[in-house]
């Protein structure tokens, strides 16, 4: 007798997924329910001094108004939480082994191709080197302290040389110190590479870097929610 499959995991509904956004937020900004509060109670105050304002002034048009003021006030609390949440993302992913890799795999689009695994590693500190690879060529992003990354970036930078002859690397070190890129601004900063090669000449890249790669071991990668996918709800 053939045996059911198993149900499908029930995804969280959209409440459960604002909650758990604003328990994770708030955990990073306390100050957090109240400047939601507050920017509600502004657009409510706002919508009901324009019912006053706009004539012919009438009770139904006071309250139109109100709720007017009501939706655009969660509107924009919705907006301030997604954007303080981003932030708080980052303060948690911030010096933790793997954080590149999340952002490069969630916060590139499909202009580039990115993985959250490394393709170089040191086990023992946990460096990392992560590559990615899109229009403006080929960046390898490295993890850790300096001195302990020079002989992963460069093997990584001399597979890619021999396969991908022209095509121009970049290497981002992720960090605070001088010439340092901040995990926050990873994502932006290569981003805004300027264009160097086609959209062909990329997809050939791709294959042949990925025939001189091997897969490494992927280090412990940051669980939790990923603010990056919030969104706000608009008003109906």
């Amino acid at each position: 007798m053939a045996t059911r499959s198993p149900a499908p995991e029930k995804r969280p509904g959209f409440f459960a997924q604002l909650r758990s956004l604003f328990t994770f937020t708030k955990a990073e900004f306390g100050w957090l329910p109240w400047a939601l509060i507050a920017i509600v109670v502004v657009g409510i105050a706002l919508g009901v001094l324009v019912g006053f304002l706009i004539p012919p002034v009438a009770v139904w048009s006071v309250i139109l108004w109100g709720l007017t003021g009501l939706m655009l006030g969660v509107l924009g609390a919705m907006i301030l939480l997604t954007r303080l949440s981003t932030r708080a993302m980052f303060k948690k992913l911030d010096g933790m082994p793997g954080a590149s890799g999340h952002v490069l795999s969630t916060s590139l689009g499909r202009s580039w191709v990115a993985s959250d695994m490394p393709v170089g590693v040191n086990p023992k500190s946990q460096d990392a080197v992560y590559r990615v690879i899109g229009r403006g060529g080929v960046v390898l992003v490295a993890e850790g302290a300096r001195g302990r990354l020079t002989r992963l970036v460069n093997d990584e930078k001399m597979k890619v040389q021999r396969v991908a002859s022209g095509v121009p690397i970049t290497i981002l070190y992720v960090g605070h110190g001088e010439d340092d890129v901040e995990i926050a601004k990873l994502a932006k900063t290569i981003k805004s590479l300027s264009k160097k090669v086609d959209r062909t000449t990329m997809a050939a890249v791709v294959k042949r870097v990925d025939s001189v790669s091997q897969s490494v071991t992927s280090l412990p990668i940051p669980k939790g929610i990923d603010p990056m996918r919030a969104r706000a709800p608009r008003p109906r």
